[in-house]
């Protein structure tokens, strides 16, 4: 087909033209066809999936994805009997390829397991070394997260892209907040002194965190269920609980419970202000915190 194209251009353009450039006119072309088409595709997605900003963006990639291949491919055909043979074509674009751009085919490689066996996936809170971040994209040589903490206290955006190369997947440990529950085990810890009234403290917990802790457990059980057959992950207790232990400042109490990777701050704080107004009420309850005591001060011998 390329042949035939070559031929019709030779002779509407004469003999002052080459191959190369001829085939340079058509790549250009090409490049020009394939990036008015994806355009236009990606315009009547826009239209069509307006309310549906998930979907819109699965279209979209999709889209590039397959015009990049096919593009790719075209310009491939176009100037592969320049050589030999197509094979030898492939050999030697491979081989330059992996001694010159040996990190992009990495990345690649990565975009390929990332897209294959989906360690985390677009909406994903996830930590990628000492980084962790919303995943907002996933292109050919890194993905994209919209950064958390850093000099933010707890969940909370920076506001900052971070572009992280894609063979990061092949040499980092990666933590997924959302892979098998789509919930995280939150927890916060109090202590009240020894000489408080502990049993009265920790019934005022059981009730605030029953109360207050999102209830997504009956959910979580279900998604626990639909994970047996891929995944070994077994809980006693999903509800909301309090563990008490004995530490050197006072009596301290866990409370842990379950809750979306993005609402752990919100929980937190609406359990939080709901124990102050609580344990202000209570007059045999007192919070523990570092604190010195001086027995025996010794008098003054030189006194005048």
């Amino acid at each position: 087909m390329f042949e035939q194209i070559l031929i019709y251009w030779k002779q509407y353009l004469g003999q002052d033209w080459n191959d190369w450039q001829i085939k340079l006119a058509l790549s250009v072309v090409l490049w020009i066809f394939f990036s008015l088409l994806k355009r236009l595709l990606k315009n009547s997605v826009a239209r069509r999936l307006k309310g549906n900003p998930v979907a819109r963006y699965n279209w979209n990639k999709g889209i590039s994805y397959i015009l990049n291949g096919v593009s790719l491919l075209s310009l491939a055909f176009l100037w592969s009997n320049q050589f030999e043979s197509f094979a030898t074509f492939l050999g030697l674009l491979s081989a330059g390829l992996a001694i010159a751009f040996r990190d992009p085919i990495v990345n690649m490689a990565g975009w390929y397991y990332i897209v294959l066996r989906k360690p985390f996936k677009v909406g994903d809170r996830i930590q990628v070394g000492d980084k962790t971040g919303d995943v907002i994209d996933i292109k050919l040589f890194d993905f994209v997260m919209l950064e958390l903490g850093n000099w933010v206290h707890s969940d909370q955006s920076t506001g900052r892209l971070l572009s992280i190369p894609n063979m990061r997947v092949f040499n980092t440990d990666i933590a997924n907040y959302n892979a098998t529950l789509d919930f995280i085990w939150n927890e916060l810890e109090l202590e009240i002194t020894f000489d408080s009234n502990w049993a009265k403290a920790k019934s005022i917990l059981t009730e605030i965190l029953n109360q207050k802790a999102p209830t997504y457990y009956e959910q979580a059980r279900e998604n626990l269920r639909n994970m047996s057959g891929e995944y070994l992950i077994y809980y006693n207790k999903l509800t909301p609980i309090v563990y008490t232990s004995v530490e050197r400042e006072g009596i301290r109490f866990s409370l842990r419970y379950l809750c979306p990777p993005k609402q752990r701050r919100g929980s937190a704080e609406q359990i939080w202000e709901s124990i102050l107004l609580a344990f202000a009420k209570a007059e045999d309850i007192e919070w523990a915190y570092p604190t010195q005591r001086i027995i025996g001060w010794p008098e003054n011998e030189n006194k005048a």
